[in-house]
Formats: C-alpha cells, structure tokens, sequence
C-alpha cells in the first residue's frame, strides 16, 4: 500500500510539474502572438493625385478570336442520342450506337435522371426533357 501512495505521488508531482510547463508555454504564444499583431504593417492606399491611367489595349474582334472546342463527354453523347429521336432511346439502341457497355450506359443515364435531363418513358427507354 505504501508503495501505490509512493507512486502515486510521484505522479502527482509530474503531473503538476507538466501543468507548469504547459501554462509557461501558452504565456509565450501569448506573447509571440501579441508582438506580431503589433508589428503588421498597414497598406498605404495610393492618393487620387498621383494615380496613374493605364492604357487600355482592344481585344481582338471576337470573329477573329479562336473557339476551343471541348471534346464532348460521354454523358453529352448519350444525351444527344436520346435527344434525337422521338418516341425515346432505349438502352439497348444506346449501346449499339455508342459501343458503351451495359454498365457504363446505365451509370450516364442515373446521372442524367438525377440532373433531370431526360426521364423515363418506359422501361428501359428514356426520353429528353
């Protein structure tokens, strides 16, 4: 018994002795970071009568301007698929056109249902919105 209290104590006393340490080193953040709010140097704003006009440069034309064309995702390809006819795509005409698997069709068009841009006619055949 007197050895658990011996031990005990000797926790007691580091325990207190880590508190102290604790507590010294939040005073010096403390501090670290009262010194540093001091010292942030506020931004001069420029006055009216010195500001400089900068030259405006025209851009070209927009006809004359270059369009990047992305490529179209395969999303967009099954869209246009389904947009195009007129009583509905099914899967299995969606597949045949596009060469995609089962699978990836089915995913393309949960996700096409879920943005509710095409919905379900039938099962299986899906039209667009």
């Amino acid at each position: 018994m007197k050895d658990l209290q011996s031990v005990l104590n000797m926790v007691s006393d580091g325990l207190k002795t880590l508190a102290k340490g604790v507590e010294a080193i939040a005073e010096k953040v403390d501090e670290v970071a009262a010194s540093q709010a001091v010292v942030k140097p506020q931004k001069k704003k420029p006055s009216t009568a010195t500001k400089k006009v900068k030259a405006v440069k025209k851009s070209a034309p927009k006809a004359a301007q270059k369009k990047e064309v992305k490529p179209a995702t395969d999303a967009d390809t099954v869209l246009g698929i389904i947009g195009r006819s007129k009583k509905g795509a099914s899967t299995a005409v969606i597949i045949q056109k596009t060469g995609y698997s089962q699978k990836k069709i089915a995913n393309i068009i949960y996700r096409l249902r879920k943005q509710q841009k095409i919905k379900s006619v039938d099962k299986g055949v899906y039209t667009k919105l």
